[in-house]
């Protein structure tokens, strides 16, 4: 014998772990693999009559062989509802396929523990193609079964967790917005705050409340952002912007103020900002209605409908946003409401609310110049009607929180009201 043939020759003493364990899969028998498997086994009859069962399948269910193979059909180890289940959709399928795959039923053991399991079943035929019986697996799906109720558990609690979370922002979100908007003599006026999502705290708020000497402050804006931190700025404003028109209700410096006190507080890393549109009511006892000065920092400009049936939106460009600037330019302008007059004040939600599923098209702000022509003369509750329709119609268009607020003067009794 050669060198070479004594090298090639397998050397018990040198052969690896991995070898003998190779060694041993291949001497397993077919019936130890199928008795043992990890799953079960079992081959019935036509009629469903069991005639082979594996141990494995025998131990899950607690049963002995000789207690099944050729006394109990498959149905039999069902549930009451798998056994329905079986009769009306699994067995009717496997005969008009010749498979059925991956059904959940419930095992039913021998002490009256319910197994979860997945079955599937093939139909054996002959040479002539005659179906002969039924072969099926079973595959334990207790830890799949426990997963989904967990899966369950988590995805109900997290339900209840977003059904509390929307609680608290609809409390928070009306905590930021008027109770109710003062009742000023000769002066009708109306307001609506559409909120885009029910999980996220808007920014946008207003208010119209008394001054002394007989004028009136009111007020919109629209916080940037979303969220708690959007919402401490809007309250922060809210109470900044009253407090500062009763030390002076000019518009121009109640601005000012608020843009001192934003820039002050959120000059950080995470600068805070927002557009507002601030108004001075004062009745004109003489020629009746109300004159009015308007400011606006950065703020969509306010649209005024007279009483003869035009529209046009009030001069205010260049006015900057207020609380990034230290010293913010704000644009003002002065105007005498009439009898008949409505004036809307509205958030940019509105006229960048969506038209179509793409984003480059919106609803613009010559449509809503376009609408006040259709609707002057009007009334601010006509006014506020026709917007609530409007926001409706855009749908999932209007992915930004909305805020109205109108004013009006009631017309003269010589003058028709609108229907």
């Amino acid at each position: 014998m050669s060198r070479t043939d004594e090298q090639d020759r397998p050397n018990p003493e040198r052969c690896s772990d991995e070898d003998r364990a190779f060694s041993a899969l291949l001497e397993d028998s077919a019936e130890d693999l199928y008795e043992n498997a990890p799953c079960g086994y079992l081959s019935t009859l036509l009629d469903g009559q069991i005639a082979k069962i594996n141990t494995t399948l025998l131990n899950w269910l607690g049963h002995r062989r000789a207690d099944l193979v050729g006394r109990r059909k498959f149905s039999d180890l069902l549930t009451v509802g798998g056994r329905l289940y079986h009769e009306t959709h699994f067995a009717p399928l496997l005969h008009m396929r010749g498979e059925a795959s991956g059904i959940a039923l419930e095992l039913k053991a021998a002490d009256g523990r319910r197994i979860p399991v997945l079955v599937t079943s093939t139909v054996k035929t002959g040479g002539d193609g005659r179906p002969l019986l039924l072969r099926t697996t079973v595959f334990d799906a207790r830890d799949r079964r426990a997963y989904e109720e967990e899966l369950l558990r988590a995805r109900r609690e997290s339900e209840r967790e977003r059904e509390r979370l929307q609680q608290l922002t609809s409390t928070l979100q009306q905590t930021l917005l008027p109770p109710a908007l003062a009742n000023v003599p000769g002066l009708d006026v109306a307001a609506h705050y559409h909120i885009a999502s029910i999980d996220e705290v808007g920014g946008d708020f207003y208010d119209l409340f008394p001054l002394a000497a007989g004028a009136w402050g009111l007020f919109l804006g629209d916080v940037c952002g979303k969220g708690a931190a959007a919402a401490a700025v809007t309250s922060l404003a809210r109470y900044t912007l009253r407090a500062a028109a009763v030390y002076d209700p000019d518009p121009a410096a109640v601005l000012g103020n608020l843009n001192t006190v934003l820039n002050h507080e959120y000059n950080g890393n995470d600068p805070r900002f927002c557009t507002v549109v601030f108004g001075l009511l004062t009745p004109d006892e003489e020629r009746g209605g109300f004159r009015m000065t308007l400011a606006s920092g950065g703020h969509p400009p306010a649209l005024l409908m007279h009483a003869d049936g035009t529209a046009d939106y009030l001069p205010t460009p260049g006015g900057q946003l207020i609380g990034v600037l230290p010293d913010a330019h704000v644009a003002t302008t002065t105007f005498h409401l009439d009898p008949g007059d409505t004036l809307l004040l509205h958030t940019d939600g509105l006229t960048e609310a969506h038209t179509t599923t793409t984003d480059e098209d919106c609803y613009g702000e010559e449509a809503l110049l376009a609408l006040g022509r259709e609707l002057a003369p009007t009334t601010a509750e006509h006014t506020v009607a026709a917007i609530r329709g409007l926001l409706d119609g855009l749908g999932t268009g209007v992915d930004d929180d909305t805020a109205v607020l109108v004013v009006s003067v009631p017309s003269r009794p010589d003058r028709e009201e609108p229907q």
